[in-house]
Protein backbone atom coordinates (compact mmCIF):
# COMPACT_ATOMS: atom_id res chain seq x y z
CA UNK A 1 0.00 0.00 0.00
CA UNK A 2 1.13 3.55 -0.71
CA UNK A 3 1.88 5.41 2.51
CA UNK A 4 1.33 9.16 2.95
CA UNK A 5 5.07 9.68 3.26
CA UNK A 6 5.94 7.87 0.04
CA UNK A 7 3.04 9.55 -1.75
CA UNK A 8 4.32 13.02 -0.89
CA UNK A 9 8.01 12.16 -1.21
CA UNK A 10 7.54 10.60 -4.63
CA UNK A 11 5.55 13.51 -6.03
CA UNK A 12 7.28 15.53 -8.71
CA UNK A 13 8.26 18.83 -7.01
CA UNK A 14 7.10 20.65 -10.12
CA UNK A 15 3.62 19.11 -9.94
CA UNK A 16 0.79 19.58 -7.49
CA UNK A 17 -0.70 16.82 -5.33
CA UNK A 18 -4.32 16.10 -6.25
CA UNK A 19 -6.07 16.07 -2.87
CA UNK A 20 -9.24 14.61 -4.37
CA UNK A 21 -7.85 11.06 -4.28
CA UNK A 22 -6.18 11.05 -0.86
CA UNK A 23 -7.59 8.80 1.85
CA UNK A 24 -7.84 10.16 5.38
CA UNK A 25 -4.46 8.68 6.35
CA UNK A 26 -2.86 10.08 3.20
CA UNK A 27 -4.44 13.50 3.74
CA UNK A 28 -3.19 13.60 7.33
CA UNK A 29 0.25 12.62 6.08
CA UNK A 30 0.11 15.38 3.50
CA UNK A 31 -0.61 18.06 6.09
CA UNK A 32 2.02 16.65 8.44
CA UNK A 33 4.54 17.01 5.61
CA UNK A 34 3.50 20.65 5.36
CA UNK A 35 4.07 21.10 9.09
CA UNK A 36 0.34 21.51 9.76
CA UNK A 37 -1.85 19.89 12.39
CA UNK A 38 -3.65 16.76 11.27
CA UNK A 39 -7.11 18.26 11.92
CA UNK A 40 -6.56 20.27 8.75
CA UNK A 41 -7.14 17.01 6.87
CA UNK A 42 -10.66 16.77 8.32
CA UNK A 43 -11.47 20.33 7.34
CA UNK A 44 -10.26 19.98 3.76
CA UNK A 45 -11.86 16.56 3.23
CA UNK A 46 -15.25 17.95 4.25
CA UNK A 47 -14.88 20.87 1.85
CA UNK A 48 -14.01 18.52 -1.03
CA UNK A 49 -16.37 15.60 -0.44
CA UNK A 50 -19.29 17.12 1.52
CA UNK A 51 -19.55 20.45 -0.27
CA UNK A 52 -17.91 19.90 -3.66
CA UNK A 53 -15.48 22.80 -3.20
CA UNK A 54 -12.43 22.90 -5.48
CA UNK A 55 -11.19 26.43 -4.76
CA UNK A 56 -9.00 26.76 -1.66
CA UNK A 57 -10.10 30.40 -1.34
CA UNK A 58 -13.60 29.19 -0.49
CA UNK A 59 -12.32 27.12 2.46
CA UNK A 60 -13.03 29.87 4.94
CA UNK A 61 -12.00 27.98 8.09
CA UNK A 62 -8.41 27.80 6.81
CA UNK A 63 -6.05 30.68 7.45
CA UNK A 64 -4.99 32.78 4.48
CA UNK A 65 -1.37 31.67 4.67
CA UNK A 66 -2.41 28.01 4.52
CA UNK A 67 -4.76 28.65 1.62
CA UNK A 68 -1.94 30.37 -0.27
CA UNK A 69 0.41 27.47 0.50
CA UNK A 70 -2.16 24.95 -0.73
CA UNK A 71 -2.54 26.87 -3.99
CA UNK A 72 1.20 26.39 -4.52
CA UNK A 73 1.50 22.67 -3.76
CA UNK A 74 -1.94 21.10 -4.23
CA UNK A 75 -4.99 20.95 -6.45
CA UNK A 76 -8.48 19.46 -6.36
CA UNK A 77 -8.93 18.11 -9.86
CA UNK A 78 -11.68 15.66 -10.81
CA UNK A 79 -11.57 14.17 -14.30
CA UNK A 80 -13.58 15.88 -17.03
CA UNK A 81 -17.03 14.90 -18.30
CA UNK A 82 -16.71 14.54 -22.07
CA UNK A 83 -20.27 13.41 -22.72
CA UNK A 84 -23.47 12.66 -20.82
CA UNK A 85 -26.39 10.50 -21.94
CA UNK A 86 -29.73 10.04 -20.20
CA UNK A 87 -31.80 6.90 -20.69
CA UNK A 88 -35.58 6.83 -20.89
CA UNK A 89 -35.55 4.79 -17.65
CA UNK A 90 -33.64 7.48 -15.71
CA UNK A 91 -30.20 5.91 -16.00
CA UNK A 92 -27.43 8.43 -16.66
CA UNK A 93 -24.09 7.56 -18.29
CA UNK A 94 -20.99 9.72 -18.46
CA UNK A 95 -17.99 9.41 -20.73
CA UNK A 96 -15.19 10.74 -18.54
CA UNK A 97 -11.89 11.99 -19.94
CA UNK A 98 -8.91 11.10 -17.76
CA UNK A 99 -5.25 12.11 -17.94
CA UNK A 100 -3.77 11.34 -21.34
CA UNK A 101 -7.11 11.82 -23.10
CA UNK A 102 -8.60 8.34 -22.70
CA UNK A 103 -12.31 7.95 -21.96
CA UNK A 104 -13.85 5.72 -19.31
CA UNK A 105 -17.50 5.38 -18.42
CA UNK A 106 -19.56 5.60 -15.24
CA UNK A 107 -23.28 4.90 -14.90
CA UNK A 108 -25.81 6.03 -12.26
CA UNK A 109 -28.89 3.80 -11.94
CA UNK A 110 -31.73 5.28 -9.85
CA UNK A 111 -34.29 2.97 -8.28
CA UNK A 112 -36.77 4.30 -5.74
CA UNK A 113 -34.88 5.98 -2.92
CA UNK A 114 -31.59 4.41 -4.03
CA UNK A 115 -29.13 5.39 -6.72
CA UNK A 116 -26.31 3.00 -7.58
CA UNK A 117 -23.18 4.31 -9.28
CA UNK A 118 -21.17 1.86 -11.38
CA UNK A 119 -17.54 3.00 -11.29
CA UNK A 120 -14.59 2.13 -13.56
CA UNK A 121 -11.14 1.25 -12.19
CA UNK A 122 -9.01 0.95 -15.35
CA UNK A 123 -8.78 2.32 -18.88
CA UNK A 124 -9.87 -0.83 -20.67
CA UNK A 125 -9.30 -4.25 -19.15
CA UNK A 126 -6.58 -6.87 -19.52
CA UNK A 127 -8.72 -9.92 -18.69
CA UNK A 128 -10.69 -10.22 -21.97
CA UNK A 129 -13.87 -11.85 -20.64
CA UNK A 130 -15.50 -12.91 -23.88
CA UNK A 131 -18.98 -11.46 -23.27
CA UNK A 132 -17.80 -7.98 -22.15
CA UNK A 133 -17.41 -5.12 -24.62
CA UNK A 134 -14.77 -3.43 -22.44
CA UNK A 135 -12.53 -6.48 -22.81
CA UNK A 136 -12.65 -6.18 -26.59
CA UNK A 137 -10.79 -2.86 -26.36
CA UNK A 138 -7.67 -4.14 -24.63
CA UNK A 139 -5.93 -2.32 -21.80
CA UNK A 140 -4.14 1.03 -21.45
CA UNK A 141 -3.54 1.82 -17.77
CA UNK A 142 -4.84 1.87 -14.21
CA UNK A 143 -6.91 4.81 -13.03
CA UNK A 144 -5.53 6.86 -10.14
CA UNK A 145 -7.47 7.04 -6.87
CA UNK A 146 -8.47 10.60 -7.82
CA UNK A 147 -9.85 9.38 -11.16
CA UNK A 148 -11.81 6.63 -9.39
CA UNK A 149 -13.31 8.71 -6.57
CA UNK A 150 -13.65 11.52 -9.09
CA UNK A 151 -16.44 9.53 -10.74
CA UNK A 152 -18.41 9.70 -7.47
CA UNK A 153 -17.62 13.43 -7.16
CA UNK A 154 -18.73 14.10 -10.74
CA UNK A 155 -21.97 12.12 -10.37
CA UNK A 156 -22.97 14.20 -7.34
CA UNK A 157 -21.87 17.41 -9.03
CA UNK A 158 -23.86 16.51 -12.14
CA UNK A 159 -27.06 16.59 -10.07
CA UNK A 160 -25.92 19.63 -8.05
CA UNK A 161 -26.14 17.38 -5.01
CA UNK A 162 -23.84 19.21 -2.60
CA UNK A 163 -26.44 21.37 -0.88
CA UNK A 164 -27.77 18.50 1.24
CA UNK A 165 -24.28 17.66 2.56
CA UNK A 166 -22.36 14.41 1.90
CA UNK A 167 -23.85 14.23 -1.59
CA UNK A 168 -26.77 11.86 -1.05
CA UNK A 169 -27.31 11.63 -4.81
CA UNK A 170 -25.26 8.40 -4.67
CA UNK A 171 -26.40 5.81 -2.10
CA UNK A 172 -24.55 2.73 -3.42
CA UNK A 173 -21.33 2.22 -5.37
CA UNK A 174 -20.35 -0.88 -7.31
CA UNK A 175 -16.83 -1.37 -8.65
CA UNK A 176 -18.23 -3.06 -11.75
CA UNK A 177 -17.36 -0.60 -14.51
CA UNK A 178 -14.44 -0.82 -16.90
CA UNK A 179 -11.47 -2.81 -15.60
CA UNK A 180 -10.64 -5.43 -12.96
CA UNK A 181 -10.51 -3.62 -9.59
CA UNK A 182 -8.10 -6.05 -7.93
CA UNK A 183 -5.50 -5.42 -10.63
CA UNK A 184 -5.44 -1.78 -9.49
CA UNK A 185 -5.30 -2.66 -5.82
CA UNK A 186 -3.82 0.38 -4.06
CA UNK A 187 -5.81 2.99 -5.97
CA UNK A 188 -9.09 1.09 -5.64
CA UNK A 189 -8.62 0.54 -1.91
CA UNK A 190 -7.81 4.24 -1.37
CA UNK A 191 -10.92 5.25 -3.32
CA UNK A 192 -13.15 2.81 -1.43
CA UNK A 193 -11.75 4.17 1.84
CA UNK A 194 -13.09 7.56 0.79
CA UNK A 195 -16.45 6.12 -0.21
CA UNK A 196 -16.94 4.71 3.30
CA UNK A 197 -15.22 7.47 5.30
CA UNK A 198 -17.59 9.81 7.21
CA UNK A 199 -15.30 12.70 6.26
CA UNK A 200 -16.01 11.90 2.61
CA UNK A 201 -19.12 10.03 1.39
CA UNK A 202 -19.97 7.99 4.48
CA UNK A 203 -21.40 4.97 2.68
CA UNK A 204 -21.95 1.76 4.62
CA UNK A 205 -19.54 -1.08 3.86
CA UNK A 206 -22.62 -2.99 2.69
CA UNK A 207 -23.33 -0.30 0.10
CA UNK A 208 -19.92 -0.41 -1.56
CA UNK A 209 -19.29 -3.57 -3.58
CA UNK A 210 -16.09 -4.72 -5.26
CA UNK A 211 -16.58 -7.16 -8.12
CA UNK A 212 -13.74 -9.41 -9.25
CA UNK A 213 -13.32 -11.92 -12.04
CA UNK A 214 -10.95 -13.89 -9.86
CA UNK A 215 -7.54 -12.36 -9.11
CA UNK A 216 -7.02 -14.72 -6.18
CA UNK A 217 -3.70 -13.42 -4.75
CA UNK A 218 -5.09 -9.87 -4.52
CA UNK A 219 -8.38 -11.10 -3.11
CA UNK A 220 -6.44 -12.93 -0.41
CA UNK A 221 -4.91 -9.58 0.63
CA UNK A 222 -8.10 -7.54 0.47
CA UNK A 223 -9.38 -8.29 3.98
CA UNK A 224 -6.25 -6.66 5.44
CA UNK A 225 -7.27 -3.33 3.93
CA UNK A 226 -11.01 -3.28 3.31
CA UNK A 227 -14.35 -4.60 4.53
CA UNK A 228 -16.61 -3.72 1.60
CA UNK A 229 -19.08 -6.15 0.10
CA UNK A 230 -17.78 -8.70 -2.38
CA UNK A 231 -19.15 -9.91 -5.70
CA UNK A 232 -17.59 -12.70 -7.75
CA UNK A 233 -18.06 -12.74 -11.53
CA UNK A 234 -18.53 -16.49 -11.85
CA UNK A 235 -20.63 -16.91 -15.03
CA UNK A 236 -20.13 -20.69 -15.26
CA UNK A 237 -20.81 -23.78 -13.13
CA UNK A 238 -17.59 -25.59 -14.07
CA UNK A 239 -14.02 -24.89 -15.17
CA UNK A 240 -14.51 -26.20 -18.70
CA UNK A 241 -17.10 -23.53 -19.51
CA UNK A 242 -15.45 -20.78 -17.47
CA UNK A 243 -12.06 -21.37 -19.11
CA UNK A 244 -13.64 -20.43 -22.43
CA UNK A 245 -15.50 -17.27 -21.38
CA UNK A 246 -13.41 -15.97 -18.43
CA UNK A 247 -9.77 -16.67 -19.39
CA UNK A 248 -8.31 -15.85 -15.95
CA UNK A 249 -9.98 -19.07 -14.78
CA UNK A 250 -7.15 -21.01 -16.41
CA UNK A 251 -4.80 -19.50 -13.82
CA UNK A 252 -7.18 -19.35 -10.84
CA UNK A 253 -9.89 -22.02 -11.25
CA UNK A 254 -13.30 -21.91 -9.63
CA UNK A 255 -12.40 -23.88 -6.50
CA UNK A 256 -9.52 -21.51 -5.72
CA UNK A 257 -11.66 -18.42 -6.38
CA UNK A 258 -14.58 -19.54 -4.21
CA UNK A 259 -12.22 -20.57 -1.39
CA UNK A 260 -10.53 -17.14 -1.50
CA UNK A 261 -13.88 -15.32 -1.49
CA UNK A 262 -15.00 -17.35 1.50
CA UNK A 263 -11.81 -16.49 3.36
CA UNK A 264 -12.54 -12.84 2.70
CA UNK A 265 -16.02 -12.87 4.21
CA UNK A 266 -14.92 -15.15 7.06
CA UNK A 267 -12.35 -12.52 7.99
CA UNK A 268 -15.06 -9.86 8.44
CA UNK A 269 -16.44 -9.14 11.92
CA UNK A 270 -19.96 -9.23 10.49
CA UNK A 271 -20.68 -12.97 10.34
CA UNK A 272 -23.83 -12.49 8.28
CA UNK A 273 -21.86 -11.46 5.20
CA UNK A 274 -22.34 -13.42 1.98
CA UNK A 275 -20.72 -13.37 -1.45
CA UNK A 276 -22.78 -12.13 -4.38
CA UNK A 277 -22.36 -14.57 -7.25
CA UNK A 278 -22.74 -12.82 -10.59
CA UNK A 279 -23.80 -15.09 -13.43
CA UNK A 280 -24.28 -13.71 -16.95
CA UNK A 281 -26.64 -15.97 -18.90
CA UNK A 282 -25.45 -16.62 -22.46
CA UNK A 283 -27.85 -18.42 -24.79
CA UNK A 284 -26.71 -21.97 -25.48
CA UNK A 285 -23.49 -21.54 -23.49
CA UNK A 286 -24.31 -21.59 -19.78
CA UNK A 287 -28.08 -21.10 -19.53
CA UNK A 288 -29.47 -24.63 -19.62
CA UNK A 289 -31.24 -26.38 -16.70
CA UNK A 290 -28.30 -28.77 -16.39
CA UNK A 291 -26.02 -25.78 -15.88
CA UNK A 292 -28.36 -24.51 -13.16
CA UNK A 293 -28.33 -27.90 -11.42
CA UNK A 294 -24.54 -28.01 -11.61
CA UNK A 295 -24.39 -24.50 -10.13
CA UNK A 296 -26.58 -25.68 -7.24
CA UNK A 297 -24.13 -28.48 -6.50
CA UNK A 298 -21.15 -26.14 -6.75
CA UNK A 299 -22.63 -23.62 -4.33
CA UNK A 300 -24.25 -26.04 -1.90
CA UNK A 301 -23.69 -24.75 1.65
CA UNK A 302 -21.78 -21.76 0.29
CA UNK A 303 -22.71 -18.38 1.90
CA UNK A 304 -23.99 -16.54 -1.13
CA UNK A 305 -26.80 -14.92 -3.04
CA UNK A 306 -26.99 -15.22 -6.80
CA UNK A 307 -27.51 -12.41 -9.30
CA UNK A 308 -28.53 -13.64 -12.75
CA UNK A 309 -27.71 -11.21 -15.57
CA UNK A 310 -29.29 -11.90 -18.98
CA UNK A 311 -26.62 -11.04 -21.54
CA UNK A 312 -26.75 -7.51 -22.95
CA UNK A 313 -25.73 -7.62 -26.58
CA UNK A 314 -23.20 -5.37 -28.30
CA UNK A 315 -21.93 -5.40 -31.90
CA UNK A 316 -20.01 -8.54 -32.93
CA UNK A 317 -20.18 -10.05 -29.46
CA UNK A 318 -20.62 -13.60 -30.75
CA UNK A 319 -23.23 -14.32 -28.03
CA UNK A 320 -27.00 -14.06 -27.78
CA UNK A 321 -29.34 -13.11 -24.98
CA UNK A 322 -31.33 -16.10 -23.67
CA UNK A 323 -35.09 -16.14 -23.98
CA UNK A 324 -37.27 -15.09 -21.09
CA UNK A 325 -38.37 -18.70 -20.68
CA UNK A 326 -34.76 -19.88 -20.45
CA UNK A 327 -34.02 -17.29 -17.77
CA UNK A 328 -37.14 -18.31 -15.83
CA UNK A 329 -36.25 -22.01 -16.00
CA UNK A 330 -32.71 -21.33 -14.77
CA UNK A 331 -34.01 -19.11 -11.95
CA UNK A 332 -36.58 -21.72 -10.89
CA UNK A 333 -33.99 -24.48 -10.51
CA UNK A 334 -31.93 -22.27 -8.18
CA UNK A 335 -34.92 -21.09 -6.16
CA UNK A 336 -36.20 -24.65 -5.75
CA UNK A 337 -32.77 -25.55 -4.33
CA UNK A 338 -33.18 -22.85 -1.67
CA UNK A 339 -30.94 -20.09 -3.04
CA UNK A 340 -31.70 -16.38 -2.84
CA UNK A 341 -31.76 -15.35 -6.49
CA UNK A 342 -32.42 -12.08 -8.28
CA UNK A 343 -32.57 -11.42 -12.00
CA UNK A 344 -30.92 -8.12 -12.83
CA UNK A 345 -33.25 -5.78 -14.66
CA UNK A 346 -31.63 -4.40 -17.79
CA UNK A 347 -31.21 -0.65 -17.30
CA UNK A 348 -29.85 1.93 -19.71
CA UNK A 349 -29.52 -0.38 -22.71
CA UNK A 350 -30.83 2.41 -24.98
CA UNK A 351 -27.60 4.33 -24.18
CA UNK A 352 -25.36 1.20 -24.03
CA UNK A 353 -25.09 1.55 -20.24
CA UNK A 354 -26.22 -1.96 -19.32
CA UNK A 355 -23.96 -4.52 -17.69
CA UNK A 356 -21.19 -5.59 -20.05
CA UNK A 357 -21.78 -2.79 -22.55
CA UNK A 358 -19.38 -0.11 -21.30
CA UNK A 359 -17.00 1.08 -23.99
CA UNK A 360 -14.57 3.96 -23.54
CA UNK A 361 -11.70 5.20 -25.69
CA UNK A 362 -8.57 3.15 -25.05
CA UNK A 363 -5.08 3.37 -26.49
CA UNK A 364 -4.61 -0.38 -26.39
CA UNK A 365 -1.21 -1.52 -25.12
CA UNK A 366 -2.14 -5.17 -25.64
CA UNK A 367 -3.04 -5.00 -29.38
CA UNK A 368 -6.19 -6.94 -28.50
CA UNK A 369 -8.45 -4.39 -30.18
CA UNK A 370 -6.40 -4.63 -33.36
CA UNK A 371 -6.61 -8.42 -33.32
CA UNK A 372 -10.40 -8.28 -32.98
CA UNK A 373 -10.60 -5.80 -35.86
CA UNK A 374 -8.45 -8.09 -38.01
CA UNK A 375 -10.62 -11.07 -37.10
CA UNK A 376 -13.82 -9.21 -37.94
CA UNK A 377 -12.38 -7.96 -41.23
CA UNK A 378 -11.37 -11.51 -42.19
CA UNK A 379 -14.92 -12.67 -41.50
CA UNK A 380 -16.42 -9.94 -43.66
CA UNK A 381 -17.70 -7.67 -40.89
CA UNK A 382 -18.27 -4.17 -42.21
CA UNK A 383 -16.08 -1.23 -41.29
CA UNK A 384 -19.18 0.54 -39.95
CA UNK A 385 -19.81 -2.29 -37.49
CA UNK A 386 -16.19 -2.28 -36.36
CA UNK A 387 -16.37 1.48 -35.83
CA UNK A 388 -19.54 1.04 -33.79
CA UNK A 389 -17.89 -1.58 -31.61
CA UNK A 390 -14.86 0.53 -30.77
CA UNK A 391 -16.61 3.88 -30.33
Amino acid sequence: MTTPETLIASSDPASKVNLLGLSRAQMEGFFSQLGEKRFRAEQVMKWIHHHGVRDFEQMTNLGRSLRERLEQVATIAPPEIADQQDSADGTRKWAIRVAGGALVEAVLIPEGDRATLCVSSQVGCSLDCKFCSTGKQGFQRDLTSAEIIGQVWLAIDSYDGWQSGKGRVVTNVVMMGMGEPLLNFDNVVAAMDLMTDDLAYGLSKRKVTLSTSGVVPALDQLAEFSDVSLAVSLHAPNDAVRDQIVPINRRYPIADLLASARRYIDAQPDKKRVVTIEYTLLAGVNDQPEHARELCELLEDYPCKINLIPFNDFPNSGFKRPSGNAVSRFWQVLVDAGFIVTVRTTRGDDIDAACGQLVGDVVDRTRRAARYRERYAASGVSAANMEELHH
